[in-house]
């Protein structure tokens, strides 16, 4: 297996299972090489404490943990959000748009150390692969990358930690707990165990299950409202106070979190062609999502509005492909951000043991007419207009019907 001319690997480092014991396998296997592990700051938050020390110690030369927030939530995610994509009408693409900017990274550090590999812990039946690997091609097309699931003689999770236990790797799961997680700003993730099979119910309430939040049962009995202002589609205020994009995030987060918004129970369809069944927490995400939502149902004109729509099922399969640099990711971008002129306003939002609820939504470049719309006495709609209009809209349905084709 070993490839001599492999002196030095930057690794995609989490400080989880997998890359904890890659480390040392890396040295086994690739002839003693340098390792020099990256973690990329998506908002991990605590899993981060520590990793230098235990990136270190576990055989690698360095550690570098670049700060990837502001640039994760302005450049990934507001773009996304934007764009209405959701993957499959309920995943969030929390995991997915987090990949290509680390991977970027990766390889920056990669070209900056001279590196002759690049290694991640992404499985064979995964997703990440394709993502990590793809955000690779588009920045270094010659570099040569190791997938240790793909070779490795690990066959489960149970095996990775008996290996970690003889090589005295320190982890923070055991064999009982041992769901696959990944967090990061805009969510957390958890697969696997009992998970595994749909027909059971994900155990919220169970200590130490959620992490971001309460279940909907837990949430407080009385509603919270929440207001968001948005510029051009971007949310720029939150409750009347004007906040960051990365502290837009987290206190959405808090907010969501304490009221059970943003649970997500979905078999989805993998890139690789499997099913598979995952649980997402991202109560913040939601809550923009739904407020974006609301602004474009007043600022948007019919057509754009379900043009977007269709267009954004397409982005999120983009997104979900790891397919972010690319022409056709980048050109749906340029015309999101066109349709988002006028998509200035404020929504207030009502949340409730995991509900959402609209409480209002106002717009200097709302098209939304209440003199035309109302159902009470106006003067600047004529009712009788209505009658020429459905003869002609109805024109096929009657030239068919006097031929006898209608069945």
């Amino acid at each position: 297996m070993a490839d001599n001319k492999i002196k030095k690997v930057v690794l995609a480092y989490s400080g989880g299972l997998d890359t904890s014991i890659i480390i040392p396998w890396l040295k086994e296997n690739y002839d003693n090489c340098e390792v020099i592990a990256v973690s990329g700051n998506v908002g991990q938050g605590t899993e981060l404490d520590g990793l230098e020390e235990k990136a270190i110690k576990t055989g690698a030369s360095k550690l570098y943990i670049e700060d990837l927030n502001k640039e994760f939530v302005e450049e990934y995610v507001f773009p996304t959000v934007k764009a209405g994509a959701v993957y499959e009408g309920k995943y969030l693409l929390g995991t997915s748009f987090a990949r290509p900017i680390i991977a970027k990274r990766l390889v920056e550090i990669a070209k900056k150390e001279g590196a002759d590999a690049i290694c991640h812990g992404c499985t064979g039946k995964g997703n990440d692969q394709v993502r990590f690997e793809l955000a690779i091609k588009a920045y270094a097309p010659d570099m040569k990358i190791i997938a240790p699931w793909r070779t490795w003689e690990f066959k489960s999770r149970e095996e990775e930690i008996a290996y970690a236990e003889k090589m005295n790797i320190p982890l923070k799961i055991n064999r009982e707990t041992n769901y696959s997680k990944d967090k990061n700003l805009w969510h957390l993730s958890h697969e696997g165990l009992d998970l595994e099979d749909p027909a059971n119910e994900p155990m919220y309430n169970k200590e130490g299950f959620l992490e971001m939040g309460v279940s909907p049962e837990m949430a407080p009995d009385k509603p919270e409202y929440v207001t968001l202002s948005f510029e051009k589609g971007i949310a720029t205020k939150l409750n009347g106070e004007e906040v960051g994009s990365v502290e837009l995030i987290e206190k959405l987060n808090e907010i969501g979190g304490r009221n059970g918004v943003g649970i997500t129970d979905i078999v989805e369809n993998r890139l690789v062609g499997m099913k598979a069944r995952g649980v997402y927490e991202t109560p913040g995400g939601t809550i923009l999502y739904a407020a974006h939502d609301k602004l474009e149902e007043i600022c948007l004109d019919k057509d754009t509005l379900h043009y977007k729509k269709n267009l954004a099922n397409t982005f999120a399969d983009l997104v979900y492909d790891g397919k972010w640099y690319t022409p056709l990711r980048e050109a749906m971008s340029a015309f999101v951000d066109s349709t988002q002129e006028y998509v200035t306003g404020e929504v207030k939002l009502k949340l409730y043991k995991g509900n959402i609820i609209d409480a209002g939504v106002t717009s200097p470049y709302s098209l939304y007419d209440e003199e035309i719309a109302t159902f009470d006495e106006d003067e600047v709609y004529d009712q009788n207009d209505s009658a020429g209009f459905i003869n002609l809209f109805g024109l096929p349905i009657k030239v068919r019907a006097k031929k006898g084709l209608i069945k």
